[in-house]
């Protein structure tokens, strides 16, 4: 922990120093996906994001337990139905199997983008005992209230009493009547801007357990306050989420831990920026959406080309993470020209041998780059700004390569660093890897899985055009597929 670090703190809406509750550990929950249904591009960015902090967080020497866990109940769309029991009926399926389903192409698809796994992965109907014990709480400190078998949070009376909530998201009580959406049971509410955080079932509802109330299912918001509760405290370090999950489900985070034990879960917010495409936003209604196995395999109208994850991600990390980033493919395109530049002048750095005797200012300017990109790092995650200092560096590589720089003239130890911290940043920090790799690198294995599974998925769904699509580009590629009586295989030919 040399280096000083300052991230951007939603809730004082400034840049802080960073310091842990514990010296030398760091707790990071992260709002994870509702599995039902593939994920999309949107949600890969948010976690790569969260995935460079885990890594920034690792490499100054954090010992890091970062949570992120998964929604699988009580997610509730507009009409009051449940995300994950809407899945179950399309699909006639039962609910755990939509959630083992989508959990696991979302695994596949964050182990292509080259995404460490968090240390834990709670999920919400496994914690049913602790959101029952969390609403009991809420209830005895007298923020919450009981109808018709539902529990819900009175907001008015929390927001007279505690003074904080809208602190994070800025929003205040008048907002929120304007801003409520028309779900089920409204009418039992005392106030509109009241949640539900434990909800009565229906008699047609698929998800339920017995509760003090009856029969039901935790509000949304609750899992998040109990699981991070239980696994990294009353009072944690980071907490992160998309933001456009600052309001309502931080804010009501917020509300629910201060109710239940009087204290705020999180001493830092971190929120990440949406993603574009063409410069508006991704919408499937109006066809501006791409996946990313289309845009792995190039069968959009959006893209020229498939592009590796690498270069997609690479191409994220050109974006800080609380700025929008806009996809393009004339963006993609120039990515891929960055990734490889940059690849190329790691294959030459191993070879640089310094004979110098004295420091120079060569030897300064590159230990200054060096250094430079880590602070940025260090500086709220600034990843383009560091991109910018290894450019810079590749330049010098490069004039070095060409015989336009002397390396007689830089000191053994300069280079050393250079060996050292370059490779370091670039593929430990960012987690980008090496598409020079071997033909059976875990990256293409992972790719290859997920480009299985969605030929099997056309295959069941008997959309033939799509599953020979696959086929015969592989066949184009030299990759062959073997279909089995227990699974499908592929090689190379």
């Amino acid at each position: 922990m040399g280096k000083e670090l300052y991230l951007y703190n939603s809730l004082s809406r400034k840049k802080e120093l960073f310091k842990p509750i514990h010296e030398g550990l760091v707790g990071m929950y992260v709002c994870g996906p509702t599995v039902y249904s593939d994920v999309h591009l949107g949600n890969c960015l948010t976690f790569v994001r969260f995935d460079i902090i885990y890594r920034t967080l690792l490499h100054l020497g954090y010992k890091v337990r970062y949570v992120r866990n998964i929604t699988d109940v009580g997610h509730l769309l507009d009409d009051g139905e449940d995300r994950i029991s809407k899945g179950a009926r399309i699909e006639q399926l039962e609910p755990m199997e939509v959630v083992q389903k989508y959990a696991n192409g979302f695994h596949d698809i964050m182990d292509v983008f080259n995404a460490l796994r968090p240390s834990i992965e709670p999920r919400a109907t496994g914690h049913i005992i602790e959101q029952i014990e969390m609403v009991e709480q809420i209830l005895k400190n007298g923020f919450a209230y009981i109808k018709n078998g539902s529990v819900y949070f009175d907001t008015i009376k929390f927001a007279a009493e505690k003074k904080v909530y809208g602190e994070l998201s800025g929003r205040i009580i008048e907002d929120l009547l304007v801003e409520t959406r028309d779900l089920n049971n409204q009418d039992e509410k005392n106030h509109p801007a009241d949640f539900a955080i434990w909800m009565n079932a229906s008699p047609e509802h698929i998800m339920r357990w017995n509760s003090p109330w009856g029969e039901g299912f935790p509000g949304w918001h609750l899992e998040c306050s109990a699981m991070s509760t239980k696994y990294l405290g009353k009072t944690f370090d980071i907490h992160g989420g998309g933001n456009d999950l600052k309001f309502p489900h931080h804010e009501n985070e917020v509300a629910q831990n201060v109710g239940a034990c009087g204290c705020a879960p999180a001493n830092y917010w971190l929120h990440t920026n949406m993603l574009l495409m063409n410069g508006r936003k991704m919408s499937k209604s109006d066809g501006n959406t791409i996946s990313p196995s289309e845009l792995f395999t190039g069968e959009s109208e959006h893209v020229s080309k498939g592009y590796n994850p690498m270069i997609v991600r690479f191409f994220m990390l050109q974006s800080h993470y609380r700025s929008t980033l806009d996809l393009t493919d004339d963006g993609l395109q120039a990515a891929e020209k960055g990734y490889k530049r940059i690849m190329e002048c790691l294959k030459i750095v191993p070879n640089l041998v310094g004979s110098g005797k004295v420091e120079t200012n060569l030897d300064k300017e590159i230990l200054e780059l060096i250094d430079a990109a880590e602070q940025d790092m260090c500086d709220d995650f600034n990843t383009p700004k560091a991109l910018s200092r290894y450019f810079e560096l590749c330049n010098k590589i490069n004039s070095f390569k060409d015989g336009k720089l002397d390396l007689s003239e830089v000191l053994p130890s300069t280079l050393l660093k250079l060996q050292k911290e370059f490779p370091e940043l670039i593929f430990n920090v960012l987690g980008l890897k090496d598409l020079g790799e071997s033909n059976t690198s875990e990256t293409l294995n992972g790719l290859m899985q997920l480009i299985i599974e969605l030929r099997q998925k056309a295959r069941e769904e008997k959309n033939w055009g799509t599953s020979d699509k696959i086929r015969d580009s592989l066949n184009a590629l030299e990759i062959q597929i073997k279909d089995g009586k227990e699974e499908t295989s592929w090689s190379l030919k």
